[in-house]
């Protein structure tokens, strides 16, 4: 089930001057030393992090799911792991918003992709659902990569197999709790249906963050208050502000089990063009990163961030923001696995 694509460190020779040399720190293997090799240079993991075969066990890993079969509009999610894993090459171990080292809190990695047969949809989500499980059995927590979001349901069906029915953040243009698409149920507008359906979520503890643009009728709204969604649109956020929107999503979710599923069009496209399903009126990227900074302390379990598609995105500007995107998940994760949160 899982497909790790990029070639060990060790293709080179021991002695070889060309071999990439890590930081060390807290007794976990972290990033390529960037003193002494240019981040432009070598492999393509995330935030230059070592791969899960250097490392006897993982606390985190970063995966990419490169799938869209899901995609009802704009295609080309399935090359966003690695647009995200190229745009995070300028990350540093240290992030100076939360104080933590996240790398030199436990051991992070990248985890490869996940390998999901393109033609057919439910054998992707099954499958996707199977490897999702084994890390989890393997006490790895997963920082998911996208792909569409379709990916989301098979996701939280594995954490909610260790954690019971989990509190979920959505941030998302879009409210992707319709019924069908052209009477497919397995699509990227539908995951929290199905998730809803399947008992899969904690209905005392669901949220939209980001909400915006025209729907199909006010019975979508209505569906998602039967489903028990809470919701916090773009305007909302706007005129809450940041501290109050964190308030009111921290008192909704308390100490539950939380998954956050984050579609980058929650972005305006100026922040994420790149993007299958774009909508204007979008909150900026720092607003994303503050908004998900407030969740320091709550207990994630896992989280993805979704829909980046490289084809749209000039500049590199949505691989950019959705690198950070991850690498705020991870930090938030390695803050509590580390007892600083």
């Amino acid at each position: 089930m899982c497909n790790h694509n990029n070639s060990p460190a060790s293709a080179l020779p021991k002695n070889s001057s060309a071999r990439a040399e890590r930081v060390v720190e807290g007794g976990h293997l972290g990033p390529v030393n960037a003193a002494l090799m240019p981040r432009y240079a070598g492999l393509s993991t995330f935030a230059l992090l070592p791969q899960i075969t250097e490392v006897p066990h993982a606390d985190i890993a970063v995966v990419g799911v490169p799938w869209d079969a899901g995609v009802s509009y704009r295609s080309g999610a399935r090359f966003g792991p690695n647009h995200i894993r190229q745009s995070s090459r300028l990350l540093r171990p240290y992030n100076p918003a939360l104080d933590t080292s996240p790398f030199a809190q436990c051991q992070v990695v990248d985890g490869g992709d996940l390998a999901l047969n393109p033609f057919n949809i439910h054998e992707a989500v099954e499958a996707l659902e199977d490897a999702a499980t084994e890390f989890s059995a393997q006490g790895t927590k997963l920082v998911t990569l996208g792909g569409d979001h379709t990916i989301a349901l098979p996701l939280l069906r594995a954490v909610a197999k260790e954690h019971g029915p989990v509190a979920l953040l959505h941030f998302d243009a879009h409210l992707d709790t319709w019924d069908t698409y052209q009477g497919a149920e397995y699509t990227h507008g539908t995951p929290f249906r199905r998730a809803f359906e399947e008992g899969i979520v904690d209905t005392e503890a669901l949220c939209h963050v980001g909400t915006r643009g025209p729907l199909y009728g006010v019975r979508d709204l209505e569906d998602d208050r039967r489903m028990g969604f809470g919701i916090h649109t773009s305007r909302d956020i706007h005129r809450m502000g940041i501290d109050e929107t964190v308030a009111r999503l921290r008192e909704r979710i308390g100490d539950r089990p939380l998954y956050v599923s984050l579609d980058i069009d929650v972005m305006d496209p100026a922040y994420a063009p790149g993007t299958g399903t774009p909508e204007a009126g979008g909150l900026s990227s720092l607003v994303i990163l503050e908004l998900l900074r407030g969740l320091d302390g709550l207990n994630l379990v896992g989280a993805d961030v979704v829909e980046v598609a490289p084809a749209y995105d000039h500049a590199e500007i949505t691989g950019v923001a959705a690198a950070h995107v991850a690498y705020e998940f991870t930090t938030l994760m390695a803050r509590k696995i580390g007892g600083l949160a």
